[in-house]
């Protein structure tokens, strides 16, 4: 049986989470009331650099994350189910809609056989993606002067899954990760194939300016490729070995992104740092795997429980000397330490108890992203990891963004039980305790079954749908698997 941990649903009143904080649930910035109007702090614009292409004014101080969508078609555009969610993005009141969601570059980096693809067979469809969205905004709030939009390009690497079953490509020989994904030194992408996608990349931008896009994402985060480059310290050549070559792939892509759309925004989604993975105990519980000695943990101290920044600082200055004016903050993968980036209290059905207190693991992240942000004050930084903090994320937020600790606010898996929760916290609309996001995992459990991504236990286009047995079953075999163990 895993340890007893309060759940943030029972804790009603600002007095009683001030209460739990104050008892060591976590150190975290807590406002206990809200403001609402143009004077707010959430409410406050905010002009983002987008290098050669100027700046744009983001009109308040909140954000929608980008996703993993499981719900597209085979040859990687939008259906109704993506159309739905990114017209919520764009009615949600956020006016940073960083990423939409992660599109594959080409076809072997995609995450699943319905992630969005982008090429020049789709782009038209994910120009009228784009557009559904900025049309709802401005439906709803008058204007899109003050709406940025960017679209996040990635490729899977290690947990590229493009028909189904796995099939990693991967940067270097893991001792742990390999094991999970079956890959062996056949699966390490070459040189001239790392050549040749960074093209890809550069090309992707390119169709993403011509779809409207105000910027590109170029995913660096949660163990994909890209993120994996970065701590490739084994990988002879080239793209390996010491920090100038660990994020050459990163540096050669922007560079010539910035050559060739000179007018499109750069922003990059960047795990800043590192844990080793975890995996479920004999109760359930998460505990880490290997020995104390970890050297691939980019942002990591070594021991892959400790966090050193100063590698991820050098990598902001090198994105800033490359006009690289915006980063989305997170951590780690959610495939092997989802309770570093995603804390829950429910996990997914492959993942495992909280191995602590899940607001230690928002408090970490949010202090990390502050502490990146003292070092780096001219970086726009949006932070992550928020939804866990449930009715309280909008106090946390104010806190953060007020005391300068970071510049927007990213909302994710609340986004999609809770679509429009900026634009009831700017209004002052009282908070619908109903559709907040208690951290059930189901939108996290169905991808992983090979189901699409949604909120089944609380938006009622996925309560409906008769896949929602399935999650439902998975969930169930998931806690058989991991003994029972429950929290109460």
């Amino acid at each position: 049986m895993g340890k007893r941990i309060t759940q943030i649903r029972k804790l009603s009143d600002a007095e009683s989470f001030a209460d739990h904080l104050a008892r060591g649930g976590a150190d975290l910035g807590f406002e206990p009331s809200v403001e609402s109007g143009p004077d707010a702090p959430l409410a406050q614009p905010i002009t983002v650099p987008l290098g050669s292409a100027g700046s744009r004014t983001v009109g308040n101080r909140l954000a929608i994350l980008p996703m993993e969508g499981w719900d597209a078609t085979p040859d990687g555009r939008p259906t109704e189910h993506v159309i739905r969610r990114w017209d919520r993005f764009g009615a949600s009141g956020a006016k940073l809609i960083w990423g939409g969601e992660a599109v594959a570059v080409r076809e072997d980096g995609r995450a699943n056989p319905n992630q969005l693809r982008i090429g020049p067979d789709t782009v038209d469809d994910i120009a009228t993606l784009r557009a559904g969205l900025v049309d709802r905004h401005r439906e709803r709030f008058g204007t899109t002067d003050d709406l940025v939009v960017g679209l996040q390009l990635t490729h899977s690497g290690r947990f590229a899954r493009p028909a189904g079953e796995l099939a990693p490509l991967i940067a270097y020989a893991h001792p742990w990760l390999d094991r999970r994904v079956d890959a062996t030194a056949e699966n390490i992408v070459s040189d001239d194939d790392l050549d040749r996608l960074s093209e890809l990349f550069v090309s992707a931008a390119e169709l993403a300016r011509h779809a409207g896009f105000d910027f590109v994402d170029v995913k660096s985060c949660h163990g994909y490729l890209l993120h994996e480059l970065l701590s490739a310290v084994d990988r002879p050549g080239p793209y390996g070995g010491d920090f100038e070559g660990r994020t050459r792939f990163l540096r050669r892509t922007i560079e010539a992104i910035r050559r060739r759309v000179p007018d499109l925004g750069i922003g990059v989604r960047l795990s800043i740092f590192d844990l080793v993975p975890f995996s479920a105990g004999p109760d359930g519980t998460g505990v880490p795997e290997g020995p104390g000695d970890y050297p691939y943990a980019f942002g990591g101290d070594g021991t892959g429980l400790g966090i050193d920044l100063d590698e991820a600082s050098r990598l902001v200055e090198l994105l800033a000397d490359l006009d690289v004016g915006l980063m989305c903050i997170t951590a780690s993968s959610p495939y092997y330490c989802p309770h570093a980036q995603r804390p829950a209290y429910f996990p997914p059905s492959d993942g495992y108890l909280p191995p602590n207190d899940p607001l230690v693991d928002v408090a970490r992240m949010i202090d990390a992203t502050a502490a990146l942000k003292a070092r780096h004050p001219d970086m726009v930084m949006v932070g992550s990891g928020y939804s866990y903090l449930q009715d309280w994320l909008p106090n946390v937020a104010q806190s953060e963004v007020r005391n300068g600790r970071v510049d927007l606010v990213g909302i994710g898996r609340m986004a999609l039980s809770y679509h429009d929760l900026p634009a009831d916290i700017l209004s002052g609309t009282e908070i619908d305790r109903r559709r907040i996001c208690r951290t059930f995992s189901d939108c996290t459990t169905g991808p992983r079954n090979g189901l699409i991504s949604g909120c089944y236990p609380i938006d009622d286009y996925y309560k409906s749908m008769p896949i929602r047995a399935e999650v439902a079953k998975a969930k169930r075999a998931a806690e058989a698997a991991r003994g029972g163990a429950r929290r109460k």
